[in-house]
């Protein structure tokens, strides 16, 4: 049995038709317009008013001295986490050719894709951890060109955190552009890009209709909405640290949910309350504060199995397990971006470096999908390859397989076959 001790009232988030038709209209400009059309969104959007896009080797080395060198050596540890954990995933994808029947052989190749686009929001948090995410790891999938782009702040050039990030993570080319412009130009290859074949990165609502919309003409990561967090609790837990981490992440933004689902009632709202004392000294409370009033949920259930049912219901983005039975919950959640098992973990370690990507599933998406991964940036595609032999054997099989779907010309195809290498055992024409 669930019981709600705080419920978001049903309310759906704002209505976004204007927003699509707003970026449908500047998708279609830039399609059609160009470079022009580019220039124009760069000016008004971002302040950016310079005809050059393109990062220049002088511009990355001054963002590079501009840096301590504490900054850099946790990034170079952040990096270092994220990349070894993708070359372990890397490693255990397989190619593989093996003979299913008499002369039939099937395949597997693993294929990078070729150019990627990675994109690094700005705005209030300039995420430069992202360019870990997208970048580095599409660099250890052997993808051959990566374009990074980010935007300006107040019209003066990248973040220099930001354009560190690009370029240390293996940007081939950095571009300062923001927001819808950049993915769009991405996609088409304006401002001096090549085209690329995918897009990656986080963002606005803009920029996640953006990706929507520009999917078919490129692959995407994955569509994003706010991020959210859920933390499972029992009568072990501290409330006081399922507090903070609950408004950790709804620092995001205001639209940002936060979830408590708890075994202890006693706990669920000494949390509660503990959310309350904590938003009067948090220097972010004003974000975390809006998010929590009107997105905020807080459940008790009666049993573990109950709690892992309802989280998997909601399947969300960071999932906190801060339980006594955290390998029982390890081994039955199914639906969730990120797992963070324990209270020695937390969703910050694993937005900023600890090794698992950051870029996940929102809006109930971790029913069907994992987040980014270094398996995003590969293909996996199949090869055949017959002997004449097993050809002509499989032919009228496959032959009235076409020809049960009415596809005679596929029919064809088969038949033409079947008689060929029938005239070849027989020493025939054709042979």
């Amino acid at each position: 049995m669930v019981r709600y001790l705080k419920q978001a009232a049903p309310q759906s988030r704002q209505d976004n038709r204007d927003l699509i038709d707003r970026v449908r209209e500047m998708i279609a400009d830039i399609e059609q317009n160009g470079d022009d059309a580019v220039r124009r969104f760069a000016a008004k959007l971002d302040g950016w008013n310079n005809p050059v896009f393109r990062v220049s080797q002088d511009e990355i080395a001054t963002a590079r001295k501009s840096l301590s060198e504490t900054f850099k050596e946790d990034f170079a540890f952040c990096k270092k986490q994220v990349t070894e954990f993708a070359k372990r995933q890397r490693d255990s994808m397989a190619e593989f050719e093996a003979e299913f029947g008499n002369g039939i052989t099937l395949g597997q190749k693993i294929i990078p894709i070729e150019v990627v686009g990675c994109y690094v929001p700005g705005g209030k948090y300039p995420l430069i951890s992202a360019a870990i995410m997208s970048v580095a790891t599409a660099r250890v999938a052997g993808v051959s060109h990566i374009v990074g782009a980010a935007p300006p702040r107040e019209g003066k050039g990248i973040f220099p955190p930001t354009l560190y990030a690009l370029a240390e993570s293996g940007a081939d080319e950095i571009y300062t552009i923001g927001g819808v412009q950049a993915f769009a130009a991405m996609a088409y290859g304006r401002v001096g890009m090549r085209p690329v074949d995918m897009i990656t990165g986080p963002g606005n609502a803009y920029v996640a209709e953006a990706k929507r919309q520009l999917f078919g003409l490129v692959g995407i990561d994955l569509p994003a909405g706010p991020t959210e967090i859920l933390v499972i609790a029992d009568e072990n837990s501290d409330p006081a640290l399922v507090a903070t981490d609950l408004l950790g992440q709804a620092e995001h933004g205001p639209d940002s949910p936060a979830w408590l689902i708890s075994t202890s009632e006693k706990v669920a709202r000494e949390a509660m309350a503990e959310i309350d004392r904590q938003l009067l000294t948090l220097p972010t409370r004003e974000i975390a504060g809006a998010a929590w009033a009107r997105w905020g949920e807080v459940a008790v259930v009666d049993s573990d199995d109950e709690a892992i049912a309802l989280s998997d219901r909601y399947a969300p983005e960071h999932l906190e397990v801060l339980t006594t039975k955290n390998d029982y919950y390890l081994k039955h959640l199914k639906n969730y971006g990120s797992l963070f098992v324990g209270e020695e973990s937390t969703v910050a370690y694993g937005d900023k470096g600890v090794g698992t990507n950051h870029t996940l599933p929102t809006g109930r998406a971790a029913r069907y999908t994992g987040g980014l991964w270094v398996g995003k940036f590969l293909k996996t595609v199949t090869y055949q390859r017959l002997t004449p032999e097993a050809s002509h054997k499989i032919a009228p099989i496959m032959g009235r397989m076409c020809a049960s779907e009415g596809m005679l010309a596929h029919e064809l195809t088969a038949t033409v076959r079947e008689n060929r290498y029938a005239q070849r055992r027989r020493g025939g024409v054709g042979q």
